[in-house]
């Protein structure tokens, strides 16, 4: 596999803004808190996408590259190459691979929907909740399933539907003083994925096969304690507090310190989450 980077497509121009802006930034800034956050669920996700000793392997949305670097260790005599639109994290990602000295995890600055991979050069592709935000996610399963060999595995993690995740409601309420709204469908974002048969018919579209969608839930850890958590949530979802009146503002985020402190555990501050880990294979 080739580590080049590959232009954006129009309908990814706003996710890579924000992946490539102060999103990506904050990200790779706060690597190691992301990475905690999603601890619970990444042993299920790296044991279903099953990586054999010389597989290729394609990790899209890799962010700063935990799950790439999984990837190649399980895969020393293959390699694996993760993808991302975020240059902050891309670098970071380069930098950690070479620092724990996992030489066969490569990166790039990417946008899986369009870029050109070798057909059918690749054994598995996975995706920790990066494809979710794909702009034309037809488009983009097909590119994959292209670049996949015949029998190529897929495996993706993704969110079940919002009401089931704790974490996005509670912080909703906290901080926007409302459920979180329902986006039109077919608009990219966490919850793009969430639907079970909406899924089945994109990878089908996209001509996979054996499509299997199993559900799992787990607590997503924000912090060591409510402080460190309701840091780390403000600069990550900040944004919610956005038109709000300095007196709201201060009562939100009171609001957001009583549920973080209310969810403090043994493990730090946990609140419950469900995702699905799909696979599926190239037919």
């Amino acid at each position: 596999m080739t580590t080049v980077t590959t232009s954006v497509d129009p309908t990814n121009r706003a996710q890579a803004e924000a992946w490539d802006g102060t999103e990506g930034g904050y990200c790779a800034t706060h690597a190691e808190r992301f990475d905690a956050a999603l601890a619970h669920h990444q042993p299920a996700f790296h044991a279903a996408a099953g990586i054999r000793p010389d597989d290729r392997v394609l990790d899209v949305g890799c962010g700063t590259g935990l799950t790439t670097r999984a990837s190649a260790r399980a895969a020393p005599a293959g390699e694996a190459l993760g993808v991302d639109l975020s240059s902050r994290m891309i670098d970071l990602a380069r930098t950690l691979a070479a620092t724990e000295g996992v030489p066969n995890a490569r990166f790039a600055q990417a946008d899986a929907q369009v870029h050109p991979f070798p057909t059918a050069g690749l054994d598995a592709v996975i995706s920790r909740t990066g494809a979710m935000f794909f702009g034309r996610p037809d488009v983009a399963f097909a590119n994959l399933a292209r670049a996949l060999r015949p029998g190529g595995r897929l495996t993706l993690l993704t969110w079940q539907p919002a009401e089931r995740n704790e974490w996005i409601g509670a912080f909703a309420r906290d901080l926007a003083g409302q459920a979180p709204p329902s986006p039109p469908p077919g608009t990219p974002g966490p919850f793009s994925l969430s639907d079970p048969d909406h899924v089945r018919d994109l990878l089908a579209g996209a001509g996979f096969v054996d499509v299997a969608i199993d559900g799992r839930t787990a607590p997503m850890i924000y912090g060591r304690d409510a402080a460190e958590a309701q840091e780390f949530v403000l600069g990550l979802l900040g944004w919610m507090l956005a038109g709000r009146t300095p007196a709201e503002r201060e009562r939100a985020e009171a609001a957001l310190r009583a549920t973080l402190e209310a969810h403090e555990g043994p493990d730090g501050v946990g609140l419950a989450s469900a995702t699905w880990i799909v696979t599926a294979r190239r037919g």
